[in-house]
């Protein structure tokens, strides 16, 4: 470097200096997002309640039934609750059978905690066998985040799902990845970087159920500022949904689960 002018030389140190400091911010980056991984991970999580029914009967008799099966995650199950009433599949249900023109809603769900979107095939299998559900609603993405699986690919296992509900006549809701930029469970940055994927997982996901057929609910625009706004919509893991948070939920999945029971047949 002797040879060049000392404005050359000069210039040449600061761009060292600055690609070094990027480096080194880079890779201490990169140890504090493994390191707050590695913390997640290890947390203790709210676990299924073994006690709680996957299948009830709400509403009044007499009224016209409804089969509405959940498949998905851990969000299907309502792990974070410990009553049926408050699961998210229990709150769809009396907000059917009390709307107008209320259902008697056969509820089931044959989601499974922990569930990424190449297994909901099994469960699509288990909810088609016997009498055929009305209408599905799938919650599913957020596992597929957090082990890194491509949105694409994810998101083509659960447009794959959608197309053999639609093929067997049934109506399906699905609710998109939520924000994951608003779990307390992570910390910043991981959980901005989360956030991140979780939004380019839900955005394959509505491209995927619309080619296949079903509806979408945006979960992460709809519902997202309210669980960054209140802490209350978490149980106490800060991860799984409250009995609030699965209201809320439920209310933005309302409407589309209402027009699919409209066009489901009134057995």
């Amino acid at each position: 470097m002797t040879g060049l002018p000392s404005g050359a030389r000069v210039a040449a140190r600061v761009a060292r200096t600055a690609a070094y400091s990027l480096l080194a911010g880079a890779l201490g980056g990169a140890a504090v997002l493994a390191g707050e991984a590695v913390v997640a991970r290890n947390r203790r999580y709210a676990q299924p309640e073994l006690g709680l029914a996957l299948r009830a009967t709400v509403g009044r008799a007499g009224t016209p039934p409804l089969r509405l099966v959940l498949l998905g995650d851990s969000s299907a199950l309502g792990v974070g609750v410990d009553r049926l009433g408050d699961t998210i599949g229990g709150q769809l249900a009396e907000l059917l059978a009390e709307g107008p023109g209320g259902r008697q809603v056969h509820l089931s769900s044959v989601g499974v905690s922990g569930s990424r979107s190449t297994d909901l095939a099994t469960q699509v299998a288990r909810a088609l066998l016997g009498e055929r559900p009305d209408v599905a609603v799938i919650l599913v993405g957020a596992n597929d985040v957090t082990s890194l699986r491509r949105p694409a690919e994810a998101a083509a296992y659960l447009g794959a799902a959608v197309h053999r509900l639609r093929q067997a006549g049934v109506e399906v809701v699905v609710g998109t990845c939520p924000d994951l930029g608003a779990v307390r469970a992570i910390a910043s940055p991981l959980r901005q970087v989360v956030g991140w994927i979780g939004r380019r997982v839900a955005r394959a996901q509505t491209t995927a159920v619309l080619d296949a057929g079903g509806t979408v609910v945006d979960l992460a625009a709809e519902t997202g500022p309210v669980f960054r706004a209140d802490a209350g919509t978490f149980c106490h893991d800060g991860y799984h949904p409250s009995a609030d948070g699965y209201r809320v939920w439920a209310h933005a999945l309302l409407p589309a689960v209402v027009a699919a029971a409209a066009i489901a047949p009134r057995h």
